[in-house]
């Protein structure tokens, strides 16, 4: 296989590509690939983590997992989640990486295809799912994974976790994106309330009914319907919603007339609807088709290295931006549970700012009956005591968190040690930069 060849494969790809032989070095280009990517492409010369990253070493050297490198191991297609950087910026990308072999089954080089995700922020961004830590990655990974057909997702998790920003976000990143995302809540819903909701009425349907009205499903025509908390709806009317999803088709209450429904369904819950169906409270034929694709949502106890983000981020959508939280703050923020969740951390952020009496938020502030005692070993009043690492992963999650804005080689510089050492650091922790 030649580069001409090469070439003509990657120019048939609308996103952004690039081939890359086994050294990384770029081979090829689209010209999506060189109108995305503010630093210039040589040819030939450049190396793929020169332009994605800005480094001078593939990216599993600081803190992310290379694709090309588990390409060459495994023979084998890989997909992952990168922060890559863009001039000044950097963005959340979902990287292809496929093997290029030969007609000798030689594999000659690696096709990378990259997808932005507008979705998603590693900092603070309105109307964008934030984070940094593992669990966030493998969910938007999965939202990335789902949002490419109109398969059925159920969403399941906590209260608390944003299961309509996740739900928001796949319509976002799905071929439906211009058309409504229209939502529904079920809980409470009686049996006429739901049908005239969902189906919509004619005139005289039932008392009170003076108009027409269109249902959720008529407005929701061409994109996506999302049902909050569908474990709520009773038996007697889950019937309804599966005769809807089995025949794509509906009558308006008091209508004739048959409609057929286009739109991609998305249900979320807190409850355990397995454990519902076992105990006969939901339709197991019903279950089977909303959960096409189930898609966790993890706790924040889960994504713990995501507070000081996601604290910071409603510290900046206040009045009060000018204000700052402590490190003590912080790391206390860090290791409270978070029964509530992300709804939760945005109470606990909007009553400290009406606590603190000066522009540094401390720990009294919180309102979390935690109490920062002098000796640092026993901050975790849950475990009692933190070893040596458990302090260091805290102390390393809140300095970048912190410093976003410096280069790994300034924060290390900063923590006193090499480049290389504070990169072993963060990958001894699983801390991304």
């Amino acid at each position: 296989m030649n580069i001409s060849m090469i070439q003509s494969m990657i120019n048939a790809i609308e996103k952004p590509a690039i081939f890359i032989d086994h050294s990384y070095i770029i081979k090829a280009i689209n010209q999506a690939y060189s109108d995305h990517y503010v630093s210039e492409v040589v040819v030939g010369k450049s190396y793929c983590y020169q332009i994605s990253h800005q480094a001078e070493n593939p990216c599993d050297q600081h803190g992310e997992d290379c694709p090309l490198a588990i390409c060459k191991e495994s023979n084998k297609s890989h997909r992952v989640l990168h922060i890559h950087k863009n001039g000044s910026e950097k963005e959340y990308c979902d990287i292809l990486m496929r093997p290029v072999v030969n007609d000798d089954g030689i594999t000659v080089g690696f096709l990378e295809i990259l997808d932005q995700v507008s979705y998603a922020s590693h900092r603070s961004a309105n109307d964008k799912l934030i984070g940094l830590s593992s669990a966030f990655k493998q969910m938007v990974e999965m939202i990335n994974r789902c949002a490419q057909s109109d398969i059925s997702v159920l969403l399941h998790g906590e209260t608390g976790t944003g299961k309509e920003l996740v739900a928001n976000a796949i319509h976002q990143a799905s071929v439906r994106k211009d058309h409504p995302f229209v939502v529904v809540e079920c809980t409470g819903l009686t049996e006429t309330l739901f049908e005239s909701e969902l189906f919509g009425h004619e005139k005289g349907a039932f008392t009170g009914a003076t108009t027409s009205k269109k249902g959720l499903i008529d407005l929701a025509h061409g994109g996506t319907l999302f049902l909050d908390e569908v474990g709520d709806i009773p038996l007697n009317l889950q019937i309804k919603l599966l005769r809807l999803l089995e025949t794509g088709s509906y009558r308006a209450v008091g209508g004739m007339a048959t409609k057929h429904a286009d739109f991609r369904l998305i249900c979320a819950s807190h409850k355990n609807l397995p454990n519902m169906v076992k105990e006969q409270h939901f339709r197991q034929d019903l279950y089977y088709r909303l959960a096409a694709f189930p898609l966790y949502l993890p706790s924040l106890s889960q994504r713990k290295e995501d507070i000081p983000l996601l604290a910071k981020h409603y510290l900046g959508q206040s009045s009060k931006k000018q204000k700052s939280f402590s490190a003590a703050a912080l790391t206390t923020l860090m290791l409270y549970p978070f029964p509530g969740n992300v709804r939760e951390l945005k109470n606990i952020v909007e009553r400290a700012i009406l606590m603190s009496d000066d522009d540094l938020i401390d720990i009294n502030c919180l309102g979390l009956n935690y109490e920062l005692p002098n000796n640092p070993v026993n901050l975790d009043k849950q475990a009692n005591t933190l070893t040596l690492a458990q302090l260091e992963q805290h102390y390393l999650r809140i300095i970048c968190q912190n410093n976003t804005h410096k280069t790994a080689q300034e924060i290390a510089d900063m923590l006193g040690v090499s480049k290389r050492t504070f990169y072993r650091k963060l990958q001894l922790h699983h801390i991304s930069y």
